[in-house]
């Protein structure tokens, strides 16, 4: 025997070039074919359409404002004087208060000045405060459109009240209100009740009666 026969056979030469692949293929059916043409443009669509706005927050963003309105707050700045000619109705956040406006919570109705008596009848209320309020401050005295409006701050049980006043013809409005409402926290609900300005309108109401002769 010959001694090339017992040598193994010799490998196929080696080669470093890449097998193409196919990209044709008559026997695969439609619908292989549009499938991964289909994946490859959903792809690219992916990747050049913007993010929604909502995806990714702006770091300039602000959050809703937050009301800062509160009962105390609201109670550091009590609104005094005619709200269109008429005596305001007492502040809800207030319990230390009396109106003849129907809009308010603590209502009372208003004075009738007798006939006879109608004459100055803004100086003898002047002078009925004085005789029965102390450290009285008159703030303000006008006539306008809706009547004659006084305006008088005395000492209250736990400051200074305010009281008001309009005269129109025989019939008397007014509003007596404290400027100091008190809370104790964490309670939200004011601390009083309209029982001292009730009294204190009585007072002024009886001397109004003695000045008025009724």
């Amino acid at each position: 025997m010959s001694p090339m026969g017992l040598l193994p056979p010799l490998a196929a030469p080696y080669t470093n070039a890449v097998p193409k692949l196919k990209t044709h293929n008559p026997n695969l059916g439609v619908g292989q074919r549009v499938l991964p043409n289909l994946l490859s443009l959903a792809l690219a669509v992916t990747l050049t359409s913007p993010l929604p706005s909502h995806a990714i927050p702006s770091l300039n963003s602000q959050p809703p404002p937050i009301s800062l309105t509160t009962p105390f707050s609201q109670s550091k700045n009590l609104e005094v004087g005619l709200e269109n000619g008429k005596i305001r109705p007492c502040p809800s956040i207030n319990p230390g208060c009396v109106s003849t406006n129907p809009k308010s919570s603590s209502f009372a109705f208003p004075w009738l000045i007798p006939a006879n008596s109608s004459e100055d009848a803004i100086q003898k209320l002047r002078e009925a405060i004085l005789k029965t309020q102390k450290n009285v401050k008159f703030q303000l005295v006008e006539d306008t459109p809706d009547g004659q409006y006084l305006q008088a701050e005395v000492d209250g049980g736990f400051g200074r009240d305010v009281l008001e006043f309009v005269v129109k013809g025989d019939v008397v409005a007014y509003r007596c209100m404290a400027m100091k409402v008190t809370y104790v926290y964490p309670f939200t609900t004011a601390l009083g009740d309209s029982k001292g300005q009730e009294a204190r309108l009585k007072q002024i109401n009886d001397q109004l009666g003695c000045a008025f002769g009724r």
